[in-house]
């Protein structure tokens, strides 16, 4: 594995003593108070923007990709300093033979939420093949005359989120034919610190969740390529295209860049924020906020009495946030046209926030309240994790549940350190 030798990077080496539990989450301060990390955040040097992978690739002149036949996997996301698509930057970059374009969840223009068909891109006459479709891998048709595969595209730092899983499938079927893999990084919109919510179960592996990780992994994507790469021993040739002046403790607000909604619904930095601890409810019939203009920033359904359910939650004094009851009606989605009793949830400190033991919090408020009509159960499809919904279940105080992953997340942590590129 070849990594790029560009802006802040090396392996930052933290031992597990410096890791504060906080909140449920392993938060690693590199020996800072916990007050200090959370309520400052760290200037890149001489107020630099951060220069995401593809614009070092720029700088690099594409010498990593020049003679090569290339098959990008990108989307809307996969963008410049200058606003120009990775599609344009790498059809006319010299030396290199751009020959096919490979689509995640919801398309190259990231518009869809239903399976994606394979088309003809109008701009190059390149074929973009779907992987949201008839297939979620690479297939040898798709992958003949490629010799390099780049993936370009700004996820959201969850495990559940799909890209993640596209890329590791595409690095198994470039490592089954020897195929060079790059990876131009992006920033994790949550930062690179915080580690939080249960480890995925080893037999709960599925398209939205690709292997073992707490939910929230403090990874970049080039980060997470490596780790993939190694611990679920996928053995690709992988190089990562590391950025320019990004820092561990960075959310994506603080990185200069413009935010581009990776996804229909993940629309603000804020929903990316809390999307994690929301997001594990819709499965439970809660709407959380899709079909409304505020995505993840709000949850609810036609049972819900948003009054009641704001006061318990409030009552907890969670780090980071407040709820305030909040009506709404989605035009499409869960109980689309009807009143759900609603809930917003309001961030008072972005860097407190610990989103799991959020929905944690909400989960356990709606099993108490709600009990005919919230099913916990159905929780695990996305938290992974029997151990939590069981003790969910069982009416066991969710910070306790919460201090039951110190370990594994401790452990997880060890293991992830040996793979930044980023102090």
């Amino acid at each position: 594995m070849n990594v790029a030798k560009l802006g802040d990077r090396g392996a930052v080496v933290l031992s597990v003593g410096m890791a504060l539990l906080f909140g449920g989450a392993l938060l690693f301060a590199g020996g800072a108070d916990a007050t200090t990390t959370t309520k400052h955040t760290k200037k890149s040097s001489h107020g630099a923007l951060v220069q995401v992978g593809l614009d070092m690739l720029e700088a690099q002149k594409f010498a990593a990709l020049r003679g090569k036949r290339v098959g990008l996997i990108t989307n809307h996301t996969g963008l410049d300093a200058q606003g120009r698509s990775t599609v344009d930057v790498l059809f006319k970059a010299p030396g290199v033979k751009l020959v096919a374009l490979f689509s995640p969840e919801h398309g190259l223009a990231g518009r869809n939420d239903e399976n994606v068909n394979s088309s003809t891109d109008a701009a190059t006459g390149l074929p973009i093949f779907s992987l949201y479709g008839e297939t979620r891998r690479p297939t040898d048709e798709m992958l003949q005359g490629v010799d390099a595969l780049v993936f370009d595209v700004q996820d959201a730092g969850v495990r559940f989120y799909t890209y993640i899983t596209t890329m590791a499938y595409c690095m198994e079927e470039a490592a089954k034919r020897q195929i060079p893999f790059f990876v131009l990084d992006r920033p994790n919109p949550l930062g690179g610190e915080i580690v939080e919510g249960p480890m995925l179960d080893a037999d709960k592996t599925a398209f939205v969740a690709y292997f073992p990780l707490p939910v929230r992994y403090g990874l970049t994507i080039g980060e997470l390529a490596q780790f993939l790469n190694a611990e679920n021993k996928i053995g690709v040739e992988l190089h990562v295209i590391a950025m320019k002046n990004w820092h561990r403790n960075y959310f994506f607000d603080s990185t200069g860049l413009r935010w581009v909604p990776p996804s229909p619904n993940l629309r603000t930095t804020k929903g990316a924020i809390l999307y994690p601890g929301l997001e594990i409810l819709q499965n439970a019939g809660v709407s959380v906020g899709r079909g409304t203009e505020t995505p993840f920033e709000e949850f609810g359904a036609p049972w819900i009495k948003g009054d009641e359910v704001a006061a318990a939650l409030n009552a907890r004094n969670l780090p980071g946030v407040r709820f305030v009851a909040q009506p709404f009606v989605t035009v499409s989605g869960l109980y689309a046209g009807q009143r759900s009793g609603g809930v917003a949830v309001r961030i008072t400190d972005r860097a407190a926030v610990r989103s799991m033991t959020v929905g944690l919090e909400i989960a356990a408020v709606l099993l108490r309240l709600y009990p005919e009509q919230f099913d916990v159960s159905k929780l695990l499809l996305l938290l992974g994790n029997e151990q939590t919904i069981a003790e969910l279940q069982s009416g066991k105080a969710p910070e306790k549940i919460v201090a039951g992953w110190s370990g594994a997340l401790a452990d997880f942590n060890a293991k992830r350190q040996k793979y930044f590129l980023y102090k």
